[in-house]
């Protein structure tokens, strides 16, 4: 198991640096200086690969979102942690990856779509619904629409026709995302804490 640890770790890396497309089982065998029989012996194909690889993802995605919001004192608290641990998940990934998946390895898009339809769309509405007891979003909220655009700026961030990679990061722009979208829920409650833990003074 150790091998097949070290070949997806290796795998992922080159998979958020250089796209998945681009990434063949060639390169993988030799960035790690092993045989092709040898890495075959793990693995069939890329598409396995890349299937472990996004398995793996998602549970640590999993787990870290649980942390993350375990140590938020509140909805805003909770939703400024989620975004900073997004840059940090998106600063290393490769733009094309998520259409890379979805045209050339269905099985682990649908995966990651399952993952999203589910487990961060409830995180989502689970968060709005802290804020709006808290007063700390509107009462008025319609969190079912909120939470799926909320859900679809995911890949919005990674859409190339939209924010042409040369141009945009995807960091950039789903910090932009975020950001909207939190001031655009906060009540003023929500917004002078916003401010508070972004350290702003804004005139009134």
């Amino acid at each position: 198991m150790e091998i097949k640890d070290r070949i997806l770790n290796r795998a992922q890396q080159l998979f958020m640096r250089n796209g998945i497309k681009s990434v063949s089982m060639d390169d993988i065998a030799a960035d790690m200086g092993m045989s092709k029989k040898t890495l075959y012996k793990w693995f069939e194909n890329k598409d396995q690969i890349v299937l472990a690889g996004i398995t793996r993802h998602l549970d640590g995605v999993q787990c870290d979102c649980a942390v993350v919001a375990g140590k938020a004192a509140n909805a805003v608290e909770e939703m400024l942690l989620l975004s900073k641990w997004a840059d940090e998940q998106f600063a290393d990934v490769h733009p094309s990856i998520f259409n890379d998946m979805k045209k050339y390895h269905p099985t682990a898009w649908d995966l990651f779509r399952s993952h999203k339809n589910t487990f961060i769309l409830a995180q989502i509405t689970q968060n709005l619904r802290r804020g709006m007891a808290e007063g700390l979003f509107r009462p008025d909220l319609d969190v079912e629409v909120l939470s799926r655009l909320s859900l679809a700026q995911i890949e919005m961030a990674f859409d190339s026709e939209l924010y042409p990679a040369a141009q945009f990061s995807p960091m950039r722009v789903n910090r932009v995302f975020d950001e909207h979208f939190l001031l655009g829920v906060a009540t003023l409650k929500g917004h002078k804490l916003i401010n508070q833990y972004r350290q702003v003074t804004e005139v009134e």
